[in-house]
């Protein structure tokens, strides 16, 4: 079988996949909290609209990991996005019955199109070349960009389109988005094949492939390690990070990256606001944000493919430092710092994302991959959730600028740790 045009094939069914369930992802969250706050009458509860779905996202981290540990990448994202699209049609009933707490748990559910979403991007990486998984998985985050910019846009007309059709209010961007989850379902069923992760366990033989520049080899497998093909968990992922320092530093790095890039984003409207600024200048300033998330990660990969993870790695917590200097020394009337800031915020993400799930497949045998990422994914997310919360208190309590300084310290001791811890391996 030619692996290479498989690894083709399965770029591009993933993606189509990324940007489908991208369509269902931000045109659902795009009026989720305005929904929410009209059937509690309660804009504190509202809030709870985005901490449920990130909170799904979260808890089916796992569970979409330990499927695709037993059944293969298909499985996973197959549950995944089944749990997205039933969340839908839970939305949907709890908007036509007016009942928010059902809706709340509906969006929990709903999270299960950014689990699908970010478990894609570690599906990209099972059939990769030695030295190509970093832009492999760039690749399938760029098109997100597609999902992620188009889906808000497409609120407003699928909520026109529900009333025409009769659909009670507010229910037309939750209808979309159960016809883009369900779309990414069939997409990832029907094309999905053969699946990479099983293809790649049926050609490994039980060696694992070499690392890329920078990047420490997986250690050899063992009669442990294979046993763990049909115990995927929490319990895996985290003997497997016990073994492996290298993949603990990439999952550090993950979780840091994203908490600094949440936490000063969350806040950003917030304090854009307060200078008076109208949703038109807000939207801007968070589409130049999600630009430098998605739009140069094919760079980000080849660079990582290139120097190395650990160097990308640092990179992005010197990027997400000027990031956090940039927007937090800004006033709010100084639009113009405060965007070239949140681009700098998501380009920051970006390399410690793609560089930092590339260092983490690596590092961990084959056996024990979907374990990892799934743990990665969870913490990941719930590190993000408590970032905004503690961004939220910070900003109230104190100001914005505190909160660029305290991100920019959390980034430098991230950087400075990474380089420190990186050295004496590469010695070893």
């Amino acid at each position: 079988m030619n692996i290479a045009a498989v690894q083709r094939r399965t770029l591009a069914v993933l993606s189509i996949a990324q940007i489908t369930g991208g369509v269902g992802v931000a045109v659902g969250t795009a009026l989720s909290s305005l929904v929410v706050a009209k059937l509690s009458g309660s804009v504190a509860i509202s809030g709870l609209a985005g901490t449920s779905s990130v909170l799904g996202a979260a808890l089916l981290a796992l569970p979409t990991a330990g499927a695709a540990n037993r059944g293969g990448r298909r499985a996973g994202l197959t549950l995944a996005y089944a749990c997205a699209v039933l969340g839908c049609l839970v939305a949907l009933l709890a908007i036509a019955t007016r009942v928010w707490p059902l809706l709340l748990a509906g969006l929990v559910l709903f999270g299960g199109g950014s689990a699908g979403n970010l478990a894609s991007r570690y599906s990209a990486t099972d059939l990769s070349a030695p030295g190509h998984s970093a832009r492999h998985l760039a690749w399938v985050v760029w098109a997100a960009t597609i999902g992620s910019v188009t889906g808000p846009n497409l609120a407003e007309p699928a909520e026109r389109l529900g009333r025409r059709l009769g659909l009670a209010p507010d229910t037309g961007p939750f209808a979309l988005s159960l016809l883009a989850f369900a779309l990414a379902l069939a997409v990832v069923l029907v094309a999905l094949r053969p699946d990479p992760l099983l293809l790649a366990r049926a050609t490994s033989q039980g060696s694992p492939a070499p690392a890329a520049p920078g990047s420490p080899a997986a250690p050899a497998p063992t009669r442990a390690t294979a046993r763990t093909r049909s115990r995927g968990g929490l319990r895996a992922g985290w003997r497997a990070l016990r073994e492996s320092p290298a993949a603990s530093r990439a999952l550090v790095a993950i979780a840091v990256a994203h908490t600094a890039m949440v936490s000063v984003m969350s806040m950003t409207p917030v304090h854009l606001d307060h200078a008076g600024a109208g949703y038109r200048t807000i939207g801007v300033v968070l589409s130049v944000h999600i630009a430098g998330m998605f739009v140069l990660s094919p760079a980000v990969g080849w660079l990582a493919d290139r120097i190395g993870r650990t160097r990308v790695l640092v990179l992005g917590m010197g990027v997400l430092l000027a990031a956090a200097l940039l927007a937090g020394g800004a006033g709010p009337h100084d639009i113009g710092r405060v965007t070239a800031g949140l681009g700098l915020l998501g380009v920051g993400w970006s390399c410690g994302l793609i560089a930092g799930s590339a260092m983490l497949t690596e590092a961990v045998p084959l056996e024990r991959r979907p374990a990892v990422q799934g743990l990665s994914d969870l913490l990941m997310n719930v590190c993000g959730a408590g970032g905004t919360i503690l961004a939220g208190l910070i900003v109230s309590g104190l100001s914005y600028g505190t909160l660029g300084t305290a991100t920019a310290v959390m980034v430098t001791v991230t950087a400075a740790w990474l380089a420190l811890t990186t050295r004496p391996a590469r010695a070893a």
